[in-house]
């Protein structure tokens, strides 16, 4: 068992809260903390106050760290929320607010982008890079982590290519794409890139008084919160798959070469060890279940629901306007077809809607080529729900894993772990972090019981024009085929 003296934190700047873990390489929690921040929403607007994370920061590690003054920490990362940007001045002083990772404003700019070639959708960094720069003046391109950084170690530091491929660097070419001065944002408004893992410096005095974390603490270049949630999970072999289901839906996987996606649905991360991490983020989750019963008991309705499989109804649980994954639609709204005979049939459907657009985005990624015989693992808040786990793993017909501990803040530890060089590769510091709770194993009656309303979907969003005929075509063809492995 590893010595307690050997920790490695984990920083997760997430959107409602800042969340800190210390935690051995074996994956013991030594100490935890968290601190609220607070956001403005307006329409497509959302912005955030930067000034908060490091406020947050300071108070959420102090109780981390709290009876811990002799344990050694081997190094931190810090991951944050994917497409959350800002600009800073010289000194690394913010000079606008941040726009935050699901802040729309930006869609006249994104759609000059795309006019130059570059393939990046509205919410995306690169245009509300443009739409700060139009209004605030020229500054650097900052992204969430490499601001609280910047005040770890007293400089602004290189960004992590995990968090610029949304302000649009090439990781392939690894390098800046040539339109950006075309658009008005000069080759210095963009910060050097390394990749994660790379050592980008140590705590200073300042910091370790204002943080408690010691001072001369390796800090180690992170990942955004999706990947570090895949971390967590320990999906990084290639052909395993992560499956994410919170408020929306995203699945996220590792393959030894990008996946290819030609509509520009399924983008592709780069691990530390040169692999990539394949993955797309639906509008369809669990925020349905919210909206539509707020205040109800869910696991009163999950017992409930078992009585309709299948429901009734047949929904695609759109959570806003728009699909992004496992096809591009932005006039998609959410659908519910037939009248279900109760709550409880609703909200069966609901959780089997979610149900059928998670085996559609595998789908779609088995048409694509991506390697999918690994395993599945199922993380999120909706994970906590061992029916609808279940369920999921009933209608994809294929096993799931459901890990012990999956926060982002984990898979920063371990990535920590990985950069200090306590481990030779990044799997092999998450799997020892990681701990698998259950297995859940599809039961083939009920796989085949939800084929007929599986095909009716994949039907109707053909009609209306959202989904492509071809993906349509692969996805009733792998009905008659064992999907375990794939």
């Amino acid at each position: 068992m590893t010595h307690e003296q050997d920790a490695w934190l984990g920083i997760d700047l997430g959107t409602q809260s800042v969340r800190v873990l210390l935690v051995t390489g074996d994956g013991t929690v030594l100490g935890s903390g968290s601190a609220p921040i607070a956001g403005r929403r307006e329409g497509v607007r959302h912005e955030q106050d930067p000034a908060q994370w490091w406020d947050a920061l300071c108070a959420a590690s102090r109780a981390a760290l709290q009876g811990r003054s002799k344990t050694r920490i081997g190094g931190l990362a810090v991951c944050g929320t994917s497409g959350t940007v800002l600009l800073t001045d010289g000194a690394g002083r913010p000079m606008s607010p941040a726009l935050m990772y699901d802040d729309g404003r930006a869609a006249a700019e994104a759609a000059r982008a795309r006019a130059a070639g570059l393939g990046v959708q509205n919410t995306w960094a690169l245009p509300k890079a443009l739409w700060l720069t139009e209004t605030y003046g020229h500054g650097r391109v900052t992204h969430q982590p490499d601001l609280v950084v910047s005040l770890l170690t007293g400089a602004l530091p290189p960004a992590d290519s995990s968090h610029a491929l949304k302000t649009g660097y090439d990781l392939e070419r690894d390098a800046w794409p040539s339109p950006l001065p075309r658009l008005g944002l000069p080759d210095t408004a963009f910060p050097d890139v390394v990749r994660p893992g790379t050592r980008l410096g140590e705590v200073t005095s300042t910091a370790a008084e204002a943080t408690g974390i010691p001072a001369g603490t390796p800090v180690i270049a992170g990942m955004t919160d999706g990947c570090a949630a895949q971390i967590a999970s320990a999906a990084l072999r290639p052909g395993s798959w992560n499956s994410v289901l919170g408020t929306t839906l995203v699945l996220k996987g590792a393959s030894p070469t990008p996946v290819r996606d030609p509509t520009g649905v399924v983008y592709n991360h780069l691990a530390p060890d040169g692999s990539w991490l394949p993955g797309g983020a639906s509008s369809v989750g669990a925020g349905v279940l919210t909206a539509a019963f707020p205040g109800a008991d869910p696991s009163a309705m999950d017992k409930a629901a078992a009585a309709y499989e299948p429901s009734g109804a047949i929904t695609y649980p759109l959570v806003s306007p728009g699909e992004r994954f496992p096809f591009l639609a932005p006039d998609a709204f959410a659908l519910v077809l037939g009248e279900p005979e109760s709550e409880a049939d609703l909200w069966a459907a609901l959780l089997q809607g979610v149900a059928f657009t998670e085996r559609l985005c595998l789908d779609y990624l088995h048409h694509l080529g991506a390697p999918l015989d690994g395993p599945l693992t199922f993380t999120g808040g909706a994970a906590r729900s061992p029916y609808w786990n279940q369920l999921r793993a009933d209608v994809l017909g294929r096993p799931a894993r459901v890990p012990e501990q999956t926060e982002p803040a984990l898979g920063m530890a371990a990535l920590a772990a990985y950069g200090a060089g306590a481990a030779p590769r990044l799997a092999e510091a998450a799997e020892g972090m990681a701990g698998i709770g259950t297995t859940v194993e599809p039961r083939p009656d009920r796989t085949a019981r939800f084929a007929e309303s599986y095909a009716r979907l994949i039907d109707e969003l053909t009609a209306r024009g959202w989904l492509p005929s071809p993906v349509a075509a692969h996805a009733h063809a792998r009905l008659d085929v064992d999907t375990a492995d794939s």
